[in-house]
């Protein structure tokens, strides 16, 4: 087998694999709950204004 431009994929993808599953201790963390809620009211307050505008 000949190195060509194929030659250390695994290598490169590991350390991209290991950037992406390590988590940020300052990210904001928010429950899946809280930014359903969020988006219903938020859609709710959207409808409210175009009746009102409209």
């Amino acid at each position: 087998m000949s190195s060509g431009s194929n030659s250390g994929g695994l290598m490169s993808s590991a350390g991209l694999v290991r950037y992406f599953d390590s988590e940020d201790r300052d990210a904001i963390a928010m429950s899946p709950k809280t930014v359903l809620a969020f988006c219903v009211l938020f859609g709710t307050f959207v409808q409210i204004l175009s009746l009102t505008v409209a």
